[in-house]
């Protein structure tokens, strides 16, 4: 029956997708989910203390995230040939022995991403042959000692087929001089959200292939000339220098010229001024040297008052008393001139009306009809 062929062609392909069950028959460790159609094996956050033994051989994919490995080893991966990809994210790892993944002779994508590495071994990412083409170590990196120990890890890992290696979020201050010049095929690298301060000379020697390089989020306030011909040395490749705090005085004039001449494909629209505050979220590219100065005399115009704050303020009072002052003698010299002018038309009111009253009597006696005593003859 042609229809029963139809469906149980179905069935086969449903139960071929389903995950196989834990501890089952076909040799699933326990805690895990194993999916054949795709060579896939996940064992995520099940609290694994060590990598599971009984893997099945038709693995391509490990995905252990979310355990408590802290420590992984040769014996960690034996006999799994045909593993191409392995995510170990978020599993506390604090140690890679020698040779941890020396039996995966194909891998191509290697996540170690989110742990807490303290001790690399200089041979812990060799592998014979160098398939390795992906690194993550984006937040992996302990402290500044597991960056020592990686440099050495990339010097003796034979990692000459590595293509994208991530190093971002790991509060790198400083970068090694040839670093990176022992992963010469490399193609991109990604040092976002760091601390880096300065490009140096030598920073990205052996470089030859890059194509991508990510220094955003970082604590730049400029690249002086030296990193700035660090750069160029690359060639036109794509830099992307974005969302860094740079400050915008005059010792940014040779940033601002190289962005401007330069042949690199960079993030232009990211890369603006932090401060000072006058050219805040400003554009570098074509940022003039005028702007540049008069935000800088802006800048030191606020600085001076804030450092003169106590004689401003005392001169601001000094001005306000002798305006107080001034008024108040002005209102007082007003007032006295009208009490003044007032006193002096009485005065001379009442000398008018005591002159009149002089006089009165005698023209009093000389008026028609007064009475005379008469002499007497």
């Amino acid at each position: 029956d042609p229809h029963r062929g139809r469906w149980r062609h179905r069935v086969g392909c449903l139960c071929s997708h389903a995950p196989t069950a834990q501890g089952s028959l076909s040799g699933c460790p326990l805690s895990c989910e194993c999916f054949a159609v795709t060579s896939t094996v996940k064992c995520v956050s099940k609290s694994l203390l060590t990598v599971p033994k009984n893997i099945p051989g038709y693995a391509r994919t490990l995905i252990f995230t979310g355990n408590h490995l802290h420590q992984i080893g040769p014996d960690s991966f034996k006999k799994l040939t045909n593993v191409t990809n392995i995510i170990l994210s978020n599993n506390r790892i604090t140690e890679l022995a020698s040779h941890t993944f020396s039996a995966l002779t194909i891998l191509r994508f290697l996540d170690l991403s989110a742990n807490q590495l303290a001790l690399i071994h200089p041979e812990a990412l060799s592998i014979p042959d160098s398939p390795l083409q992906e690194l993550n170590l984006s937040q992996a990196l302990h402290n500044f000692t597991a960056l020592t120990d990686l440099t050495t890890a990339l010097r003796w890992g034979g990692l000459w087929g590595l293509l994208r290696l991530d190093l971002s979020g790991n509060h790198l201050a400083l970068l090694p001089p040839g670093m990176f010049s022992y992963v010469p095929s490399l193609r991109q690298l990604l040092l976002s959200n760091n601390s880096l301060l300065a490009v140096y000379s030598g920073t990205f020697s052996g470089m030859a292939h890059l194509e991508i390089l990510d220094l955003t989020h970082n604590t730049f306030k400029t690249l002086r000339a030296d990193g700035l011909q660090e750069l160029d040395r690359l060639g036109n490749i794509k830099i992307l220098l974005g969302n860094n705090p740079y400050t915008c005085t005059c010792e940014i004039h040779e940033f601002v010229t190289w962005l401007n001449k330069s042949k690199a494909q960079v993030d232009v629209e990211a890369v603006r001024c932090s401060s000072p505050e006058d050219l805040n979220n400003s554009l570098l590219r074509g940022l003039t040297v005028q702007a540049v100065v008069l935000g800088l005399v802006g800048m030191v115009f606020l600085f001076v008052l804030y450092l003169n704050r106590n004689g401003m303020k005392k001169w601001i009072t000094d001005t306000r008393d002798a305006c107080r002052t001034f008024w108040r003698d002005t209102t007082t010299g007003t007032r006295l001139t009208q009490t003044l002018g007032w006193a002096t038309s009485q005065q001379v009111g009442a000398g008018r009306k005591g002159t009149r009253e002089q006089r009165c009597p005698n023209s009093s006696s000389e008026t028609p009809g007064s009475s005379r005593v008469p002499h007497k003859h």
